[in-house]
């Protein structure tokens, strides 16, 4: 009886000393846990005291993104200002700051926009401290298992898309054959000269494919001099025009007939085009933020929504909402926790294939490649 008792008191003594252990070593989680608990919990009440936001955005349809989040957080209005392009965009935040207009909570537009104009003019808040949830701050959830910032600092501009761009190319099915093609300067042979039609390389739109030709190593300006220099390209701001043209055997090849999807609607519609997968070429495939970046500007009116509306973005079901919802072409979130089902095969990147990531710092100055272009594109 008396062993039994010992057994008994031992057995009790040693749960009581695992339990205070795992009380010890969980404190710190329990409380990391219910610190950031506490913190979203208390965004959340003030950005419900603020009652709304300013989402001024181009390339996706976030009226539909939108919709998503104002069923789930009904007394936070979220509302949106359009535009077609970043530039558009751009003009307009910087003229309303001119006229000590602050209006605009967060921006989302192309990579360029937003470093050149915004990240250049000084009028974005630091993003990292905006961050909160465990989900969107563990860079394992991300492509290359790190969070992509295309601004030098690493902290005004975060990038959440990352869409192939190897679709670059579209060609004739009737003059053209992908066998003939085994890099971007097969594209310079004599019997393309005069055959190829470009979106114009002054265009919005041709950022990352002139980003590419001009910091790849395998490229460079002698690619984008020959190129637009010496192939008699024809330049056009029109891509339903120049893939009308392509359809009908007017060109034979096709550069960026892809922006505004155009050649997939082609294609749908059984006419004799397609893509050049580019992925398989000496100088491999390139990806791009493609529209998907996002800054919060200096002064924004609503700074909680604003913060609350931005982790909401990059968590799961806003980058789900953004795949799904966000056509007309579904883009490739940077999130690597999510289905891809629904993203357009053309932007998806292939698991074991390496891409040139345009969404570097390193290759955000435009200004070389513009000044470039200008000087080898045929004066009108």
């Amino acid at each position: 009886m008396i062993s039994r008792n010992r057994d008994f008191v031992h057995l009790a003594a040693c749960t009581a000393t695992c339990l205070a252990l795992w009380i010890v070593l969980s404190a710190p989680f329990v409380a990391a846990q219910s610190s950031w608990q506490a913190e979203w919990e208390k965004t959340l009440r003030a950005a419900e005291a603020e009652g709304q936001f300013a989402l001024y955005g181009c390339c996706y349809d976030y009226d539909r993104v939108l919709e998503v989040f104002r069923k789930r957080y009904p007394k936070i209005k979220a509302n949106i200002v359009v535009a077609v392009a970043g530039n558009s965009l751009a003009s307009r935040i910087l003229a309303e700051r001119r006229g000590e207009k602050y209006l605009v909570d967060v921006v989302s537009s192309g990579a360029n926009m937003l470093h050149d104009a915004l990240y250049k003019a000084q009028v974005l808040e630091p993003i990292k401290p905006a961050l909160l949830l465990p989900e969107v701050l563990d860079p394992s959830k991300w492509y290359e298992g790190e969070h992509r910032y295309i601004d030098p600092d690493k902290r005004y501009i975060f990038a959440f898309v990352a869409n192939s761009q190897s679709g670059q190319v579209a060609y004739n099915l009737k003059q053209a054959s992908p066998g003939e093609f085994k890099s971007y300067w097969d594209l310079l042979q004599p019997k393309w000269k005069g055959k190829t039609v470009s979106l114009d390389p002054t265009a919005f739109g041709m950022g990352a494919t002139l980003q590419f030709f001009y910091y790849h190593p395998d490229l460079g300006p002698p690619f984008i001099k020959k190129l637009y220099g010496d192939m008699q390209i024809t330049v056009s701001r029109d891509p339903r025009q120049m893939t009308d043209w392509l359809s009908a055997g007017k060109f034979s090849l096709c550069i960026r007939c892809t922006a505004g999807s155009e050649v997939g609607k082609a294609m749908q519609h059984k006419l004799p085009i397609g893509y050049l997968d580019a992925e398989d070429w000496k100088e491999g495939g390139s990806s791009s933020a493609a529209g998907g970046t996002l800054g919060i500007p200096t002064r924004a009116p609503h700074p909680n929504a604003a913060k609350f509306f931005v982790n909401w973005l990059l968590a799961r079901k806003g980058q789900i909402a953004l795949q799904k919802l966000g056509r007309p072409a579904a883009h490739n979130s940077r999130r690597i926790d999510i289905p891809k089902d629904d993203v357009d095969p053309y932007n998806r990147l292939e698991e074991g294939k390496k891409y040139f990531d345009l969404a570097r710092p390193e290759y955000q100055d435009l200004t070389p490649i513009f000044k470039l272009v200008k000087e080898v594109l045929p004066q009108k």
